[in-house]
């Protein structure tokens, strides 16, 4: 490697490894930030539940005894006793919530001395309307003293709500700076990212270009080898049913791994819900609701990934057959999606990769009938003759114009390689509004040897 190449190289991987750095800086500043903000508000929001409780309260108890002493109804007692046993616990959390802010703690201390004084004074009323003193009570129910306690009380009460209000909108315009330079960083980052991925990009073209040359190197060279086209269209050919095999291999693999791993997986996680369902609290309707959330979400999975599973490599065509599975395979797909499908199998014997020819055939030709064709009424039949087998799949939907859709359209092709590759031949008929017929004729494995 020249060392220019080495010079933007160590140059460009410099800069990618500063923007992923910075990239997680921005975005733990603006976490920091947020976070500040949301315990912000949520202080916010236990301050203002805290104070509404508490005029609540007040409200209540004055309510009460007043209906009490106008009425000497005892029941009304009851929401007095509550009230002022509820007064003391709302006091108790709001020194807490203002116990880290001294300034707060200066509008708090007037406050809670004023809910003693009122709290007194409706004792008092209590009390000297027991002892049968009505002049006293109603000289002390009915005077301003009262009154001028509860305009206290909320006035210290709108002081300490409005200074909590605005500690909330300090910590969100915080955010909104944060975001601001978050946006700023972002934008920077990615003029570095773009800048690294143009010296990529450089490098690459060189790269390239050595690669070009030795591939003019090489097609010279493949020059000289003129006669040897026909052994090497032959291996080609040779090379794509490898290819094919070798795919569909992965896709059995692929389908293994899936079913081994991920299904082991989703099964753990389905019974660790389970378990956590047993001991959760299940009356809160935000945990069950979460919890029914989490299993339908694993079900779905588990689901998606049997139906993955059966696409990559149909497990019913190596246990059931070729019939049983096709048979499966229409149900499937009519109930899927709506359309009447017909069937008329046979039973036919084959070499499995045959059978797995045929399956694809029916599989990818379903699956363009349910994309493309909007057909009502599917025809599907599969018929065993001595030296070979007949397929057809026969729709009633849109149908195409033959000279107007390449050949290779709608898995076309693919479909065509398959066939060919087993020795056979596939036909398409199809005009618009007249539906579509694909055809596959394929010798079975005896007429394979005699040719």
């Amino acid at each position: 490697m020249k060392w220019s190449q080495i010079r933007r190289m160590a140059i460009s991987l410099p800069l990618a490894m500063l923007a992923a750095i910075a990239m997680v800086a921005i975005n733990e500043v603006g976490y920091q930030r947020s976070n500040q903000a949301l315990e912000a508000m949520a202080h916010t929001q236990s301050t203002r539940n805290a104070i509404n409780h508490l005029m609540q309260n007040m409200l209540d108890a004055e309510t009460g005894l007043r209906g009490y002493l106008l009425t000497s109804d005892e029941r009304y007692l009851e929401p007095y006793n509550k009230a002022i046993t509820s007064i003391n616990g709302d006091m108790d959390q709001l020194r807490e919530l203002f116990i880290d802010e001294p300034d707060d703690l200066t509008i708090f201390s007037p406050l809670s001395r004023q809910v003693s004084r009122k709290t007194a004074e409706m004792e008092l009323s209590l009390r000297l309307f027991r002892e049968g003193n009505e002049e006293a009570w109603r000289f002390v129910m009915f005077t301003d003293m009262g009154k001028q306690n509860m305009d206290a009380i909320r006035s210290y009460t709108r002081q300490l709500t409005e200074r909590s209000d605005a500690r909330a909108e300090a910590k969100r315009s915080d955010v909104e700076n944060a975001l601001w330079l978050s946006r700023l960083g972002i934008a920077t980052v990615t003029v570095i990212g773009l800048l690294a991925f143009y010296m990529y990009l450089r490098q690459t073209h060189t790269l390239e270009d050595v690669h070009k040359r030795e591939q003019k190197i090489q097609s010279e060279e493949r020059s000289r080898l003129e006669d040897l086209v026909r052994e090497r269209t032959a291996t080609l050919t040779e090379l794509a049913n490898h290819l094919q095999q070798v795919r569909e291999d992965e896709r059995g693999h692929l389908a293994r791994e899936l079913h081994d791993e991920l299904g082991s997986l989703l099964t753990a996680a389905k019974l660790d819900v389970a378990r956590l369902k047993s001991r959760i609290d299940m009356t809160v309707p935000e945990v069950a609701d979460r919890i029914m959330h989490l299993t339908e979400t694993l079900n779905s999975g588990i689901a998606l990934k049997r139906r993955i599973i059966e696409d990559l490599r149909p497990s019913s065509l190596s246990n059931l057959g070729l019939t049983t599975s096709l048979e499966i395979l229409t149900r499937e797909f009519a109930q899927r999606s709506n359309i009447e499908v017909e069937s008329s199998l046979e039973q036919v014997e084959l070499p499995d990769a045959t059978q797995l020819t045929v399956y694809r055939i029916v599989q990818e030709s379903l699956t363009n009938i349910g994309k493309y064709a909007s057909a009502s009424r599917v025809v599907v039949s599969v018929h065993n003759y001595p030296t070979y087998v007949a397929v057809q799949i026969q729709d009633n939907g849109n149908g195409f114009d033959m000279h107007s859709v390449r050949p290779n359209s709608h898995g076309l092709a693919g479909m065509r390689h398959r066939v060919e590759a087993a020795g056979g031949r596939l036909t398409v008929t199809s005009a618009l509004g007249d539906g579509t017929t694909i055809s596959a004729v394929i010798p079975t494995a005896q007429s394979s040897i005699a040719a």
